[in-house]
């Protein structure tokens, strides 16, 4: 995977947090509830044997802005290592986007939505810390929570314009348990098509955790190897704030 194409996935891998999305890459139907905040500061990492890159860190901002309707930035600053050549670093692609729920999760049926992305070019591309071009990412997230168990995830069209990109699908899926009041933990897998001309598929995995230190402040963390395509391993960590009405 291209050093650009990468540094999309490692905006995305920075999602919304209720009691499902991050630590993990994919994500969930559920939105912010209701005139409450999420802001958290992150760091999401990616290895391979052409170098590394990620944010460090990027800054997430959610919020419940209507019933079932969440608004959504990232602002990342970000850097790119690639092997036997200088690091560089500076601001990355912003993320915009409006998370939906269109149907609730009852007894028989789980719950669903769409989380329609836009990442905006504002990384300088001839560094490697953005795409160049604006990105789009469609996707449909289902999610069902059965006692202390949850499990939800879906799939999404990433538009990815520009010399040599291809568009491309990502597919994940998640279990999740909470283990302890305040204390979850989980596994994903996920699935992205080819995203350039000229290259393989891949499959990763994640194992992660959810710390609620109280109502208000939640440390959340993940690490997984590649499965299936070039060798490497992806890391997340990040610290959470959630305030609203009544907190």
């Amino acid at each position: 995977m291209p050093r650009r194409a990468l540094l999309g996935l490692v905006i995305l891998g920075a999602a919304t947090l209720t009691q499902a999305g991050p630590p993990f890459v994919t994500d969930d139907p559920e939105p912010v509830e209701l005139r409450h905040w999420e802001i958290y500061l992150g760091s999401q990492y990616e290895h391979r044997s052409d170098g590394a890159s990620g944010t460090l860190p990027h800054v997430e901002v959610n919020y419940g802005a209507l019933p079932n309707l969440q608004l959504h930035l990232i602002a990342p600053l970000v850097f790119d290592a690639p092997a036997g050549t200088n690091r560089q670093s500076g601001y990355g692609d912003t993320e915009l986007g409006a998370k939906y729920r269109f149907l609730d999760e009852t007894d028989d049926r789980p719950q669903i939505g769409v989380f329609p992305l836009v990442e905006l070019p504002t990384g300088d591309s001839a560094r490697g810390l953005g795409s160049g071009h604006t990105q789009y990412f469609l996707p449909v997230w289902l999610q069902k929570k059965f006692d202390s168990w949850t499990t939800y995830g879906g799939a999404g069209y990433w538009i990815n314009p520009g010399a040599g990109n291809r568009n491309w699908w990502f597919t994940g899926w998640i279990l999740q348990k909470e283990v302890r009041p305040g204390f979850t933990v989980g596994a994903e897998i996920f699935h992205e098509t080819a995203q350039t001309e000229g290259a393989g598929s891949d499959t990763k995995m994640n194992v992660g955790m959810i710390w609620d230190l109280d109502d208000s402040r939640h440390i959340l963390a993940s690490l997984g190897p590649t499965i299936q395509g070039p060798a490497g391993y992806q890391a997340y960590l990040a610290f959470q704030l959630t305030f609203g009405p009544g907190k």
